[in-house]
């Protein structure tokens, strides 16, 4: 990517590789070692502590990028970068994976998947998650390019996507320690309302830096609240064993919407010189999110019930 001279290159490098590297280190992986290694009880905030680690990486490495960016180019900021993610590499062999206990009936991926695709709650999880991918994607991409359109200036974005990623922090842990004690589907139709609220009053109110900040604020608590509950109540209806490949399932929606949210983000912007329509699109797509996942129920599957009920 750093050797990038046209858009094809550029596409296949950012797009296509990175996406396949994204893919293998991306919440669906990580939340599945970690739901299969701890019990029901603390598996929520176990989600929220992993994904909020997640989150003060966004936090420690944009301003830093900034400054690379400023001292070295974009060129040499992504080498310095690419330096920095191969630091993983020794740190896998560390990561142990808990096999999950084997409590009866066992199911193939292909029954694993079609047991899921049954279910209703399985389909509003997804579609739902698909806005959160829209809502953090186009915000995350065109926020900094909207605040300089406002005539703020070129630093504010890049402190604004900084406070999201550290306010992510404390908001996915919360997230995850309330959804060991509340009903996760409803904590989630909770945080898409909320969404909305925070959108609609950064638009109405007058744009500041304050202002920007406020919302990196607001926004941060919500940002990635949705991951540990969404992936926790996964786990709740079809069991830890394949959740890594159920979570993958519901992490693509997310990734669609993120392809959406970013490539509509551009074409609106693109035809009309401003972002209105995409930001009034977010609203209304929060509050069909909360709609979405009002109705869904944290009841395991009947396979699930019986294998508690024998044991």
């Amino acid at each position: 990517m750093s050797m990038a001279d046209s858009s094809l290159s550029l596409s296949l490098s950012a797009g296509l590789l990175i996406g396949i590297g994204l893919s293998g280190t991306s919440f669906s992986v990580i939340l599945g070692v970690v739901g299969r290694a701890l019990p029901a009880e603390k598996r929520s905030m176990g989600m929220g502590i992993a994904s909020a680690a997640g989150s003060f990486g966004q936090f420690a490495m944009l301003p830093g990028t900034l400054g690379l960016i400023s001292w070295l180019g974009w060129s040499g900021a992504l080498l310095v970068l690419g330096v920095m993610v191969a630091l993983i590499l020794p740190l896998v062999g560390m990561l142990k994976d808990t096999p999950s206990v084997s409590t009866g009936i066992e199911l193939t991926l292909g029954e694993a998947l079609r047991e899921a695709c049954s279910h209703s709650g399985f389909w509003l999880l997804a579609l739902g998650f698909f806005v959160c991918g829209f809502q953090v994607v186009f915000i995350g991409v065109h926020l900094p390019a909207y605040l300089v359109d406002q005539h703020l200036p070129d630093k504010v974005g890049t402190t604004v996507l900084a406070l999201i990623g550290l306010f992510n922090i404390f908001g996915t842990y919360t997230a995850g320690w309330l959804g060991g004690r509340m009903s996760k589907p409803r904590l989630l139709t909770a945080l898409y309302l909320l969404r909305a609220v925070v959108i609609v009053l950064f638009l109405w109110a007058p744009l500041s830096q304050t202002t920007a900040y406020l919302f990196g604020v607001a926004m941060g608590l919500l940002w990635l609240s949705t991951v540990p509950l969404t992936n926790g109540t996964v786990a709740t209806l079809f069991g830890v064993r394949n959740l890594s490949m159920l979570g993958g399932i519901v992490f693509l929606f997310h990734q669609l919407g993120a392809f959406l949210g970013g490539w509509l983000g551009g074409l609106v912007y693109d035809r009309t010189g401003n972002y209105d329509l995409v930001w009034q699109v977010s609203i209304l797509l929060s509050l069909l999110a909360a709609a979405l996942n009002w109705p869904v129920r944290e009841r395991p599957v009947a396979r699930l019930q019986a294998q508690g009920s024998l044991a």
